[in-house]
């Protein structure tokens, strides 16, 4: 493990020099309809580079200075992202950024693996060659891409999303969207750990049993693709415990 840890330390430095909170919130500015949006996604963003690290107090005044606003749309801000579990409130401490948690891991993984499984279900049937011409372009984008730290969460969604449109579920896919999001800083982790070749060999073999409309093969396949991050996940958590190294944001972008 002494060699992941340097890879995600590095990762981390290579970020944090280049973009701290006032530089995420600059990006922000005018991007959202609303302050509190903006500030989320500000947020959102440093949680997620690990600029704000597991178990980071989220000062208001601080924030909201960062952000050039008043303290009412930080506070709106983060019972957002505590919703989303990447803030927690805590007595006489008041916010802070949500630690990481092998069991977060494994119950998202649970949620993801119901959820896609139902919604993949539905749309086998309903899959027609445009969906899957859909897919694989999304596939070749992220073979194109060289900052997959920062952009594979955006790609890997929009592949299976493609997979899971067709069903005309939208409640659902709002659902499951939600869960991928939840799992986002532990996606980045992930490819700090290995690389993305596993996952997208696993992307290729599952869009290649949907032309077959191979349905028990698909649901299966799916499973273990979720399983198989999970697992990572789960194994170096419980390691960087044990060795003192708490938090992902501490460790990764």
């Amino acid at each position: 493990m002494p060699r992941a840890l340097s890879v995600l330390e590095k990762i981390v430095s290579s970020i944090l020099s280049v973009m701290g909170l006032e530089e995420i919130a600059a990006r922000a500015s005018g991007q959202f309809r609303t302050t509190q949006s903006m500030v989320a996604n500000g947020l959102r963003d440093a949680i997620l580079s690990g600029v704000l690290a597991g178990g980071q107090p989220l000062r208001q005044e601080e924030i909201a200075e960062s952000f050039g606003v008043s303290r009412s749309p930080v506070r709106e801000a983060l019972r957002q992202l505590e919703g989303e579990g990447m803030v927690a409130f805590i007595p006489h401490r008041g916010a802070v950024v949500s630690e990481i948690s092998h069991y977060e891991v494994e119950e998202i993984t649970e949620i993801r693996i119901a959820l896609e499984t139902m919604a993949m279900h539905k749309a086998i049937p309903l899959l027609e060659d445009d969906d899957l011409e859909r897919a694989e372009e999304v596939l070749h984008r992220i073979d194109r891409e060289e900052d997959l730290i920062t952009y594979w969460s955006e790609l890997n969604w929009r592949f299976h999303a493609t997979l899971f449109a067709p069903a005309e579920r939208p409640r659902l896919l709002a659902l499951i969207k939600s869960q991928h999001d939840a799992f986002e800083r532990y996606i980045r982790m992930h490819l700090a750990l290995s690389d993305y070749e596993k996952p997208q060999s696993e992307h290729y073999e599952l869009l290649d049993l949907c032309r077959k409309k191979d349905t028990d093969a698909i649901l299966k396949l799916l499973t273990q693709h979720i399983e198989n991050t999970s697992e990572l996940l789960v194994t170096y958590i419980k390691d960087g415990k044990e060795t003192g190294a708490n938090g992902l944001a501490k460790n990764t972008s």
